[in-house]
């Protein structure tokens, strides 16, 4: 699965985004003898994208997803 790209239609960043998510996952949790925590095997089960908003203008309506063709100026 391809990551999802954002652009703003406002200013035209492609680059800085704030994104709150909620994730579902999956982990191994391995503790040392000293008790600190190394997670491992992370597998993200479900994710739900609940805000996107513009790091440079702040905008969060005017932000789209595109994809990585788009945001490379390359036809689809």
């Amino acid at each position: 699965m391809a990551p999802v790209r954002y652009r703003c239609t406002a200013c035209g960043n492609l680059t800085r985004f704030d994104v709150t998510t909620t994730r579902r996952t999956r982990a191994f949790h391995h503790f040392s003898i000293a008790g600190e925590l190394s997670i491992e095997d992370e597998e993200v089960l479900a994710e739900d994208v609940e805000d996107v908003s513009c790091r440079w203008c702040g905008s969060g309506r005017a932000v789209e997803m595109v994809s990585a063709d788009e945001a490379r100026g390359t036809p689809a």
